[in-house]
């Protein structure tokens, strides 16, 4: 669980950027098992305390369906990064716009259903939750957040890939544009070391593991982390440097006990 101090950062960052009269979308990405959704649930709480709704949305629940996600990985059965849900292009983007404008423009006492995504279908492999288990968003909604471990992520170039299976993710991080040109701020987590992820994502599959839910198993687990590191090693310099949305922008590097090491606001 990542710790008070960060909860307390972002929740008083989040609260600053609210603008009486629109409900902001603000991004947030953290690697994967940096503990975005715990983290989201405590700022959500702190926001309340104000007198905020914040309503908070992860990526992961706009994945492709596991039909969608079998019919990719045999449409590039060579690719290890297709294989599996999470890279870029096993998402719905249009589903993720078309739920984001909809919460934007909610009237209060209006309710509606926001897709989930349930990471345990399939022994762990996920799927997409039932329509009847959707959860229920209601107004008023003064602020939205929108959560991903590759938020931020954009096309860089060609010459640039020394990894040729990423040439496709690539070309699909194009789509993705759509989300980054939404939002109204942008915070990052970034690790001092993105190795970290492989420690993260086993101890966050070992809670669900203790809470007797199905999961995958260790080497599973860290076969699918090391997928990915490839994907930070590219993409993190060009979001270092070079935010993708409209300012504010809130940069935190963290450890590997998930502290805050450095704070680097931006466009403030």
């Amino acid at each position: 669980m990542l710790q008070d101090p960060l909860v307390r950062l972002v929740a008083e960052w989040l609260k600053h950027a609210v603008c009486p009269g629109t409900v902001p979308i603000l991004g947030l990405s953290a690697p994967q098992g940096a503990g975005k959704t715990t983290m989201m649930a405590e700022v959500c709480g702190a926001l309340a305390v104000e007198g905020l709704n914040a309503a908070s949305i992860s990526i992961d629940d706009f994945y492709l369906t596991r039909s969608e996600q079998i019919a990719l990985a045999r449409e590039y059965p060579k690719n290890p990064y297709l294989q599996q849900r999470g890279y870029p292009g096993t998402h719905d983007v249009g589903l993720g716009m078309s739920v984001l404008k909809a919460l934007r423009v909610l009237s209060d006492g209006q309710s509606m259903k926001v897709p989930s995504y349930d990471r345990s279908a399939y022994q762990g492999l996920g799927d997409r939750s039932p329509e009847s288990k959707w959860r229920v968003v209601t107004a008023p909604v003064h602020l939205i957040v929108l959560e991903g471990w590759m938020l931020g992520f954009t096309p860089i170039a060609r010459e640039l890939l020394s990894d040729k299976n990423l040439l496709v993710i690539n070309r699909a991080l194009t789509a993705y544009q759509a989300w980054h040109a939404i939002l109204d701020g942008f915070i990052w987590l970034e690790p001092e070391d993105y190795l970290f992820v492989r420690e993260w994502r086993v101890e966050a599959e070992e809670r669900m593991r203790a809470e007797g839910k199905p999961c995958m198993s260790v080497d599973q687990v860290k076969a699918f982390v090391e997928t990915f590191l490839p994907a930070y090693a590219t993409y993190y310099p060009a979001l270092r440097t070079q935010p993708p949305t409209k300012p504010p922008h809130l940069r935190i590097v963290i450890g590997r006990d998930r502290g805050v090491k450095i704070v680097q606001p931006t466009g403030t």
